[in-house]
């Protein structure tokens, strides 16, 4: 798994089991490794490339996440049934009918010997939908017990049970806009929001923020890195604050529009995970607008479970189970999608 965020590869062994007519599972291993300065800076100029270097970038891109897994299975002993690769996102356009994660299957199977599940979202997106968010189908099965299931990524996005239906969408952006501000800062994310408590909430920008059109519309609807580029750090950097400012008033725009999905139960569940869930500015500033239990598991599943939930969507693939719910992306029907090589 490679998030929006750039802050390396997670890769980790998960093992999963179908008894009773439910899933457990569990993570033996995992570990983030980060990228090189040479794919740090070819991931995050990738949009703007030319086909020959997309391409390139793809073939390449494939290999090194397959070598990367094969030292990985061989430093820990692993038998492997098999890999399953969400890539990286160049490309989020679900409107213009695609979207586009780079790391080729077949070079990943070339480099490990191992059946591959990868390119996930393309099958939905063809079939009308927004090709993500796809976690809410592995939440669902999982993490049933828990009334919402929110991650702090690159992007917030919440599912939950409704009418018995599973919904979900992208709330708003965490890591990748946060991230961007702690560079300008000299650090590569603001640990524990130590810039973003330095500094003053603008209420002109939060209320700018908060009254950008995505945030009314009704699901299914998803965000991706283009959306940021285009809409969100404008607005950012044309409000001349400093970074510490522009950090204090997004925390908490991330706050409220989080506050404003969960509803006033406290009797309610709510599991989250995700790189945010280690900021504790950010997680008590949650915690103090919401109404629901704020639960945070262990570390191995706060940090990867993007990589174990798509372990899990590529186990459903290769079952030919539904991996992809058309509630959550506004879909034609439901799917198990994901190419296998």
């Amino acid at each position: 798994m490679s998030g929006t965020s750039l802050d390396g590869l997670d890769i980790a062994c998960c093992i999963f089991r179908y008894e009773n007519l439910r899933w457990d599972y569990s993570i033996s291993i995992a570990e983030t490794i980060p990228y090189s300065e040479d794919w740090l800076n070819r991931l995050s100029g990738l949009s703007g490339s030319t086909a020959v270097e997309f391409a390139t970038a793809d073939h390449l891109y494939g290999h090194l996440l397959g070598k990367l897994c094969r030292v990985f299975i061989e430093k820990h002993e692993i038998k492997a049934d098999l890999i399953a690769s969400h890539g990286h996102t160049v490309f989020h356009q679900p409107g213009r009918g695609f979207t586009s994660q780079i790391g080729n299957g077949a070079a990943i199977k070339a480099e490990t010997g191992l059946p591959v599940v990868c390119d996930f979202r393309s099958g939905d997106v063809a079939m009308g939908g927004q090709g993500a968010p796809l976690v809410p189908a592995g939440d669902r099965l999982l993490f049933s017990g828990f009334d919402f299931c929110l991650n702090l990524g690159g992007f917030a996005n919440i599912s939950f049970e409704q009418n018995g239906e599973r919904l979900a969408f992208d709330i708003c952006p965490v890591n990748t806009v946060l991230n961007h501000f702690a560079l300008k800062l000299g650090q590569a994310y603001d640990k524990d929001g130590a810039f973003g408590l330095k500094g003053k909430v603008s209420e002109t920008l939060l209320n700018t923020l908060n009254k950008l059109p995505y945030y009314i519309q009704t699901g299914p609807k998803s965000l991706g890195k283009e959306w940021v580029d285009e809409v969100i750090l404008p607005l950012l950097d044309n409000s001349c604050l400093v970074p510490e400012d522009i950090l204090s008033t997004f925390y908490t725009h991330i706050e409220e529009q989080i506050a404003l999905q969960t509803g006033t139960d406290e009797r309610k569940k709510m599991l989250v995970t995700g790189g945010g869930a280690h900021n504790n500015y950010l997680v008590s500033g949650i915690r103090s607008l919401i109404k629901p239990q704020m639960i945070i598991p262990d570390k191995l599943t706060v940090d990867f479970i993007e990589a174990l939930i798509f372990a899990f969507l590529g186990v459903l693939r290769w079952r030919n189970e539904v991996n992809c719910l058309m509630t959550v992306t506004g879909a034609t029907q439901d799917g198990s999608y994901g190419a296998i090589y």
